[in-house]
């Protein structure tokens, strides 16, 4: 049955409804006020990166269906950015350049995310989110501390979890 709703285009409503779901995830307030990420466009973005990364993640380690999930994924995350570009007012010639750019960072963040979390040193993933995702500045713990949590729970989903919803939560 699951395989079935990823031969159609039926899937544009489970793909619309996790990216929402990882939408909402990241604009949890207490990610900003208590872990230190940054409430601008920039830190929203790295945020939503972090989130996105780790589903995309279990998704790819999945059997089928998942891994197509991941690319479809991917693909409305792309969606998402040229929207988001538009309607920050940035004309047609811009917007494929800002893309380009974008989704660079969003690839490369994801990768570094990915090597981080199967890293033996534990001190690497709160590095790589220092890094990243609060641009050096600030202690990171706080907010690995709940990304190691949301992690877990996201790794321990069943594909049921991804195809039906909703996506695991964790308190900050």
């Amino acid at each position: 049955m699951i395989l079935s709703l990823f031969r159609t285009s039926a899937n544009k409503h489970v793909i619309d409804r996790l990216h929402g779901e990882i939408m909402a995830a990241a604009r949890n307030p207490a990610l900003y006020l208590d872990c230190g990420a940054f409430d601008t466009f920039e830190g929203r973005f790295e945020i939503f990166t972090l989130h996105a990364a780790l589903v995309l993640r279990r998704l790819s380690r999945l059997p089928s269906p998942g891994p197509e999930m991941a690319q479809d994924l991917s693909d409305a995350v792309a969606r998402h950015f040229d929207i988001m570009l538009r309607e920050f007012g940035y004309a047609d010639v811009s917007v494929a350049k800002r893309m380009k750019k974008l989704t660079g960072a969003f690839l490369g963040r994801a990768r570094a995310y990915d090597e981080a979390l199967g890293a033996a040193d534990m001190k690497v993933l709160e590095e790589t989110i220092g890094r990243n995702a609060l641009a050096g500045q600030g202690p990171a713990a706080p907010l690995t501390a709940y990304i190691r949590r949301y992690n877990a729970m996201i790794e321990a989903s069943p594909i049921e979890v991804f195809s039906t919803g909703p996506l695991p939560s964790v308190a900050v």
